[in-house]
């Protein structure tokens, strides 16, 4: 837990341009334009992504990590009109028509945003109208709930992380920015480490080393 947070106070250090220390050497820190994501990379031990069943999970973190994710709303007219009114993208289904099924344009489509949320009556159309194009860029649209308000399934998308097991042995996610304190950062660490751990065949003893880093910023050990 000490490690953690002293791990985090660092990666927050060197975004304000601070030095910080790594390794015993003496790190000078950078201010950048933009707001930096605190990411974990974790590598896995005795783990065969051949053989052993591949795993995958969401978890929703208590305070949302990539508060400027790029989203695009696929709605019906009146989740459109909200989106218009909170100023968030937005496509209604006669916009997806003129895509016409063209594999270019919709596969561009899916590269402009980071995620889609799409309205009860749209999600079952998707198929027909785009083909398996958002399915394959693994931007497959989440629901929104009938009666929920479209800002708090945004925020709810923008607050869950994923953790899937590909081909290889490293995984990465995004669990913190560094508007956020220092202790939101702390807690949601500890809670996207330890889920992943529960997806794992052997739990912690599947995780071979952790790291905590900003996004221009150096990497700190924080499992071993």
């Amino acid at each position: 837990m000490e490690l953690i947070q002293a791990s985090v106070e660092k990666c927050f250090a060197y975004s304000k341009g601070e030095t910080v220390t790594k390794d015993g050497a003496e790190i000078k820190g950078k201010q950048r334009k933009f707001v930096e994501t605190i990411e974990l990379q974790v590598a896995l031990k005795n783990y065969d992504p051949n053989r052993d069943k591949r795993f995958s999970g969401t978890f929703k973190l208590p305070t949302i990590p990539r508060p400027n994710l790029k989203m695009c709303v696929l709605g019906s007219a009146v989740h459109c009109e909200e989106a218009e009114r909170i100023g968030v993208d937005h496509k209604s289904v006669e916009d997806l028509k003129k895509f016409n099924k063209n594999k270019k344009i919709i596969k561009k489509f899916a590269k402009k945003y980071q995620a889609f949320v799409a309205s009860d009556s749209l999600i079952k159309q998707i198929p027909r109208l785009l083909g398996p194009g958002l399915t394959k860029a693994g931007k497959f649209p989440t629901l929104i709930a009938p009666g929920q308000d479209l800002q708090g399934n945004l925020d709810e998308v923008k607050s869950t992380i994923k953790f899937q097991m590909k081909k290889v042995m490293c995984l990465n996610v995004a669990v913190g920015n560094v508007s956020q304190s220092p202790d939101e950062v702390v807690l949601n660490i500890q809670l996207a480490a330890n889920f992943l751990a529960s997806l794992l065949k052997k739990s912690w003893q599947n995780i071979k080393v952790i790291y905590v880093k900003s996004t221009m910023g150096p990497s700190f050990q924080i499992f071993f």
